[in-house]
């Protein structure tokens, strides 16, 4: 399976020089935004999220919130980050949600066989010793993909930041089968 199928194939008509294909990822993502904005019907769309959620969730390639929702564009405002935890700038982009964009359900997806679930806190050390500066964030690595979860919940939910704290949910996507399974928070 090609990583690019989606993708325009490469032409060999002749193009604009800013619009040529070349040879990295980037110039053909470029390239299919060109034809995507061809095709672009959405302006004037409200910033406001359509069904008044928010979606925290892993950053993974595996994982496509909107597709494993059933969410269309408009629908959430989508927070993705590595292991989808709850760190300070994601409740900076809920509170802005929530406070100045009208969202008051939260949905956080994590998922399984996670990256982080095989770092510790040793990376920032490794990075340190590196590049001779220690990064400021925690790595947020987890053991518990379970247990991250609720941790991530009881963040959104103790946050006084936070408007609209009675509709958070936490969940596991299952990457072999595609299927959501809900975590109790109180286990």
């Amino acid at each position: 399976m090609s990583t690019f199928a989606h993708l325009p194939a490469e032409s060999t008509e002749a193009k604009p020089v800013a619009a040529r294909t070349g040879d990295s990822v980037t110039d053909r993502l470029v390239e299919a935004n060109q034809e995507y904005a061809a095709r672009f019907q959405n302006a004037g769309m409200d910033a406001r999220p359509a069904l008044k959620v928010a979606v925290v969730a892993c950053m993974d390639a595996r994982l496509d919130p909107h597709a494993a929702l059933g969410l269309e564009l408009g629908d959430c405002h989508t927070i993705r980050n590595a292991g989808g935890v709850v760190t300070d700038d994601v409740i900076r982009s809920l509170t802005i949600s929530q406070r100045a964009l009208g969202t008051r359900s939260v949905i956080l997806i994590h998922h399984t066989g996670c990256g982080m679930e095989s770092l510790t806190e040793d990376f920032r050390h490794e990075l340190e010793e590196e590049v001779g500066q220690r990064p400021a964030w925690a790595v947020e690595a987890f053991r518990d993909v379970d247990q991250d979860v609720r941790q991530s919940m009881q963040r959104v939910r103790t946050s006084p930041f936070m408007l609209h704290t009675d509709d958070v949910r936490g969940f596991v996507f299952d990457v072999a089968t595609g299927l959501l399974r809900e975590i109790d928070p109180a286990k």
